[in-house]
Formats: structure tokens, sequence, C-alpha cells
């Protein structure tokens, strides 16, 4: 390879390393490590469902627990009450000096429980909801559908660390802890973290979120 090609290639991957950090957009990566409290666990969502897949993989890949298809036949049930990928939303967060939408508010939710097979609850019903701001161009519709769902796919993976780790401290025989079900005005978790932050009043508009 020439010197002229090896430079103009770096200039081309360091341009492209700045576009994606002016958007915001970093994801999160694989988190920690979580040793589950059962043998066996059944995962109430659908086969196809991607959070389903990304859940169970991490569930097998941590510790022995097992994902089995009935759920008489686990030591843990995860019921998803409220499933994100059905009521995933997209807010209008800002608009622009002409008055156009100049940045959305993407947002992931879940209330789920997990429970023995004779259905004593181990956790209580347990919400977690995410959000990520994302600009809008309308002059660059394909690069922001694109950088839409990574934000969400980044959401699923930040999600299914975040169920990891309230199950790995789920003491078998002890009471189910309090169900932590936020309201209007609740904490969320903002890009680049991991701990809550107060949640930003975010106006009403909205407008349907792709699938």
């Amino acid at each position: 390879m020439t010197l002229t090609r090896m430079a103009r290639n770096a200039v081309l991957l360091a341009a492209l390393a700045g576009s994606v950090t002016a958007c915001g957009f970093h994801l999160r990566g694989s988190g920690g490590s979580y040793t589950l409290p059962f043998k066996s666990m059944y995962v109430g969502l659908p086969e196809s469902s991607p959070l389903a897949i990304d859940l169970k993989r991490n569930i097998r890949v941590n510790g022995n627990t097992v994902i089995v298809g009935d759920p008489k036949a686990a030591d843990g049930i995860i019921d998803v009450i409220t499933d994100p990928e059905k009521t995933r939303t997209k807010t209008i967060l800002s608009l622009n000096s002409a008055g156009r939408v100049g940045e959305y508010l993407l947002s992931y939710n879940i209330v789920f429980r997990v429970r023995d097979n004779s259905g004593a609850e181990l956790l209580g019903p347990t919400q977690i909801t995410l959000t990520r701001p994302i600009t809008f161009n309308e002059t660059q519709l394909l690069a922001k559908e694109q950088e839409e769902a990574l934000l969400y796919r980044d959401m699923q993976t930040d999600l299914v660390q975040q169920m990891m780790r309230r199950m790995a401290a789920i003491k078998i025989g002890a009471p189910a802890p309090a169900s932590a079900t936020p309201g209007p005005g609740s904490a969320l978790l903002m890009p680049g973290t991991s701990e809550p932050t107060p949640a930003a009043t975010v106006p009403p508009a909205s407008v349907p979120a792709k699938q």
C-alpha cells in the first residue's frame, strides 16, 4: 500500500470517528458479569423477540443457569408485564428557530417481575426506563433512521444488563423487594451515565416510533 493511500485511509477513519462522536452516540458494551441464583429460568417473551434473544444469551453465559421452555420446570420465571418492543416511544424534545423538530427523545421501558414455579414473587414488579436524545435533520433521513435503530439497540443492551443486575441480587427465600415503578418526573437513565438522574420535562407532542 502506498503512503498516499495510507494517508487517505487515515483521514477517512478520523472523519468517521468524528462523525460518530459528534452525534453523541456511544455504545455501552456488554457491561459486567452476574451470577444468578437459579439453576433454570423461563423468559416470558416470544422466542423471536430481540430482547428475549439477548436476555437468554446473557443468562446462559453468566453462571450455570439453563433456559427452559416450560415455566413449570423453571426455578425462576421472568414475567414481562410491559414489553419495551411494543411500548417504546419517540417524542419531540426540542424545536429549531424555524419551528421544526430539532431533536427527539427515544424512550425504552420495561416492567417485569421474577417468581418461582409456585407463583411466589422473588422480585416484585420493577420498572426500568431508558432514554436517548437524537437530533433530527430532514436532509439526512436514512442516516438518522440508522442512528435511531442503533440507539434502540444500545438501550436494549443496557436494559438487559440492568435486568441481570437486579436478578443477581435476588435472595432465594427472602421477601420480594418493594416494587420500583417510577411515575411521571421520575429518575431516568440518560446517555453516558449508569446511574439515574432527574428526568427532564418533555413536551407532550409525540410521533409513533418505528418498529
